[in-house]
């Protein structure tokens, strides 16, 4: 639990004088090492209110990765820990372009701030007293109101929404169990353009969502999905998967694209397609686009003679029939001292596995453990460059 913040806490921390006290506090190295002394030493400056000086300096310090350029912001850590990483809002924000939108959970406004720079207007809304006095701080050109989400008080907005955990912080997949739950916010909003930011893992299945699920991975790592309402949907697009990268490279692939793949044995190259493109079940359309077919209908793993600009393969040494024996055999004809291992499909501890293969070579090598129908396949691989 961090810090719980007051309004007098906020507006004090604005003041000239609590931009002083934060300035001083931040010069304080508060590392692991020095942090009871520096606390100390602060203390003796600010008396009772050094937890919230020192709280606001490490939160700002632990924004900088994912939000950049927010070195005067106000955080609680519950927000900063739900608060959308900057690529992935401003990506989100593209897709409202010239439109007026509403955050109607706006918390302290990550999402304002991304929306602020493409939206012809933009409101936020909350009914947390401390949220909304650092929204206020936070994101300046947008109109911050006091408002319950599931009370519509605008029209002709897109209403952007972030359901939050209960508290305990538990992650959960039943849309329900959200703040505000999440029926209610369809219900509420039911026939407006909608957009509402979700945890990947939630069943959707539930909800009957009649427009567009995208799935947004950012470096490698599935970050959320993001409901779209029918009006904000790309033509005939339930599912997309989106694809980002802190350089500010992205693409994305629908279900509106071809899924017509090939049935053949497998190619020179194995590929692990993004977990975005796993989670929104468009492994099939991905596989289409870059001339790939699967290992097996149910299993993730593509296949080619070639692999795609900038995604990691593993090149096909050998494959065996999957045993502890067979794979440790090959292992050893293959010169093999250290194992990547990698497994889908097939129940196989990589941790337990691993020394029982007694490597004692001097090659590095991947092995990708999978099956293909009922047969457990051991694949030899080069490790990706």
């Amino acid at each position: 639990m961090g810090y719980a913040f007051t309004p007098g806490d906020v507006e004090f921390l604005r003041s000239p004088e609590g931009a002083a006290a934060l300035a001083e506090v931040d010069a304080l190295a508060l590392t692991a090492s020095t942090r009871l002394a520096d606390i100390g030493r602060a203390r003796t400056r600010f008396g009772s209110r050094v937890a919230m000086l020192v709280e606001t300096v490490l939160l700002r310090r632990k924004a900088a990765a994912k939000l950049p350029g927010t070195d005067t912001w106000f955080f609680t850590d519950d927000a900063l820990q739900q608060a959308t990483p900057r690529a992935v809002a401003a990506h989100r924000a593209t897709r409202l372009t010239g439109r007026n939108v509403h955050d109607v959970t706006c918390s302290i406004g990550a999402e304002l701030d991304a929306v602020v720079g493409t939206a012809a207007t933009v409101i936020g809304s909350d009914l947390d007293p401390v949220r909304l006095l650092m929204a206020r701080n936070n994101v300046p050109g947008a109109t911050i109101l006091r408002a319950d989400a599931l009370v519509p008080c605008t029209r002709g907005t897109v209403v952007l929404a972030d359901p939050a955990r209960r508290s305990g912080g538990r992650r959960t997949h039943d849309p329900a169990a959200l703040e505000p739950p999440l029926p209610d916010l369809i219900d509420a909003y039911r026939g407006r353009d909608l957009a509402v930011k979700c945890a990947p893992g939630l069943d959707f299945d539930r909800l009957g969502w009649d427009g567009e699920v995208e799935v947004v991975s950012l470096d490698g790592g599935v970050r959320e999905a993001c409901l779209w309402s029918p009006g904000l949907s790309g033509a005939d697009v339930t599912r997309r998967a989106s694809v980002l990268g802190s350089d500010g490279t992205a693409w994305t692939v629908t279900d509106a694209e071809d899924d017509d793949i090939p049935e053949r044995a497998p190619g020179e190259w194995l590929v692990d397609p993004d977990g975005a493109v796993v989670r929104a079940g468009l492994v099939r359309h991905y596989a289409a686009r870059h001339g790939l077919w699967q290992l097996d209908p149910r299993i993730a793993y593509l296949t080619g003679d070639s692999v795609p600009d900038g995604v990691r393969g593993f090149r096909v040494l050998d494959q065996v029939k999957y045993s502890e024996k067979s794979l440790r055999q090959e292992l050893s004809r293959h010169d093999c001292g250290v194992a990547e291992i990698l497994v889908r499909g097939v129940d196989v501890d990589p941790a337990v596995l691993r020394p029982k293969l007694k490597l004692r070579g001097s090659r590095s090598l991947s092995v990708v453990i999978t099956r293909i129908g009922r047969a457990g396949v051991a694949f030899i691989c080069a490790p990706p460059p």
